[in-house]
Order: C-alpha cells, then sequence, then structure tokens
C-alpha cells in the first residue's frame, strides 16, 4: 500500500475560523483541492482522492458549519459563496499552492466558478464542476430547503445509515464502503444522546442572505480556465437548457453525463475514479499547452 494512500488529517486557522482538511497524496506534487456540496463532507472524495492521490497533492475541506469544521458566529455574512471562497484561497495560501486545480461538486463548484471569474483566477489552472452551473432553479432550490431544513434525529448509527441512503439515493450507485462511511463521517451526538447531522443549520442562511450568488452568468462569461463539467442525467440542479447555455458561452466546457444518477453523482465506483481521472489529465495537458 502507498503511503499516500491514507487521508492525513489536519486542522487550519483561516480568517478566524479552523478548517478541518483531509490530505492526501505528496505535498511535492501537483496541487489538487477537492470542493464537497452544501450539506456534505470532504469524505466524500475518499474514493476518488485516493486515486489522485497517486500523483498529485490532494486538500479535501470540510467548509465551515459542515463536518469537523467551525461552525460560524456570523452566519449571514459567512455562509456565503463569496466568504468560502475567501477561505479557499486562505487555505491555498497556506499550503503554499501558487496555481492549484479545482474539483468542485455542487456548492463546491460555485465557489471555484467564483474564484475562476474573479482577480485571483491565476491561482487555478483548470476546473472540474461536479453537477452545477451559474443558474440554480427555484425548485431545486426548494427540494433541498425541503430535507436540509430541520435535521432529523436518529436513536442508532443503523437507522441513520437508512436515512441518509435514502435522501441521497440520486447520488447514484455505490459501493456499502460509501455509504458505511457517509453514516460514519456524517453524524454528531446531541446533548440528549440522540445522533443527529454534522452541519449547523443555519448554513441555509445561503439561500436568502446571498441569494444572488446562486445566479452567477455574468462572472461565468468571464471564466478562460480549461473545464469539464459533469452532470447527473436526471438532475434538477443542472438542467439541460443550463448546460447548453453554459457550452455556448464563457469558457465552453466539455461535458460528461453520468447515467444512473441525479445530484449529484458520487464518482466513488471505480469506472467513474478511472473517468475522473482521465478528465483531470486532459486539462492539464490542455494548461501546459495553452500556457
Amino acid at each position: 500500500m502507498s503511503q499516500w494512500s491514507q487521508p492525513r488529517h489536519a486542522f487550519v486557522p483561516v480568517l478566524g475560523h479552523e478548517i478541518y482538511v483531509a490530505e492526501w497524496g505528496d505535498p511535492a506534487a501537483p496541487p489538487l483541492v477537492m470542493w464537497h456540496g452544501l450539506a456534505r463532507t470532504s469524505r466524500d472524495f475518499d474514493e476518488l482522492a485516493t486515486e489522485l492521490a497517486r500523483d498529485h497533492f490532494v486538500i479535501c475541506p470540510d467548509t465551515i458549519g459542515r463536518g469537523q469544521s467551525s461552525w460560524s458566529q456570523h452566519p449571514e455574512a459567512e455562509y456565503s459563496i463569496k466568504h468560502y471562497t475567501q477561505i479557499a484561497l486562505g487555505l491555498m495560501e497556506h499550503y503554499g499552492m501558487e496555481q492549484a486545480g479545482w474539483f468542485g461538486t455542487s456548492m463546491g463548484g460555485l465557489i471555484g466558478m467564483r474564484i475562476a471569474s474573479g482577480p485571483m483566477a491565476d491561482r487555478l489552472n483548470y476546473l472540474v464542476i461536479n453537477d452545477i452551473g451559474p443558474e440554480v432553479p427555484q425548485p431545486a432550490i426548494d427540494r433541498i430547503l425541503a430535507y436540509a431544513a430541520e435535521l432529523p434525529c436518529f436513536d442508532t448509527v443503523a437507522e441513520a445509515d437508512r436515512w441518509l441512503r435514502a435522501t441521497y439515493a440520486p447520488f447514484g450507485v455505490a459501493e456499502d464502503a460509501f455509504w458505511q462511511r457517509m453514516a460514519a463521517t456524517s453524524l454528531r451526538r446531541k446533548g440528549n444522546g440522540k445522533l443527529t447531522l454534522h452541519y449547523d443549520p443555519k448554513i441555509l442562511v445561503q439561500f436568502t442572505a446571498s441569494a444572488k450568488e446562486l445566479l452567477s452568468w455574468d462572472r461565468y462569461d468571464r471564466i478562460e480556465l480549461p473545464m469539464h463539467v459533469i452532470q447527473g442525467a436526471a438532475s434538477d440542479i443542472l438542467p439541460p437548457q443550463i448546460l447548453q447555455r453554459m457550452c455556448a458561452n464563457g469558457p465552453r466546457p466539455t461535458v460528461t453525463t453520468v447515467q444512473g444518477c441525479g445530484h449529484a453523482p458520487n464518482l466513488s465506483m471505480p469506472t467513474d475514479v478511472r473517468f475522473v481521472r482521465e478528465v483531470i489529465s486532459t486539462l492539464e495537458v490542455d494548461c501546459s499547452t495553452s500556457g
């Protein structure tokens, strides 16, 4: 087994927060940042990170208010794509990453696109965006709010495991190990000893306090980096009409549609891991030839 096939665990101070980071691979290798979705954690990327760490230094942070990272004392200002972007840049500074690749699922994709369209765009050299675009349809937002607004309560991990598998069925097919890890890393004990989900329920304030961040075609059109978009075939977050507009504007990304899932493809199966590795290799070649 490679010395880089298991994560190291760090807690990094950034902008007054303590950010949990799963680190994978040789720190001297080309850097890659992998950022999770709204109510998820860094550990969703374990299968991908294990493979990509063969020739990359991969960091997978927990966003503030999720997983093992600290919760915000100023949620309306800090649970926002704008603030997450500043945290991401702070983490890159901490790790000495002058440039890095970016893989972002859902919310993580919005963060990557914001960096790539702003004054710090040269800090990234390519983007892989998993099932998100510059516009989030309102019916999809309503669905997210319906399942995420009230934290469920569980008596046992087994009960939580069943709930997570049902709620995240749109992630598509995954091995039992993926779902078991999701349960193990997505729960916390309440004061009464019962189990609930890992995240601060106030993270949903981004849908009201900074709703304008969910409509960003003007920024998208400024992106010039090599980019690939992954779409879940049944996704309500990235429907065909938004994807078509993305392909005709801005960076004009290449696209892969993953069958058998909605929002968002979990990409943990061996065939998915191989295809993501190939996508990143192609984007890295594009970067070297365009540079």
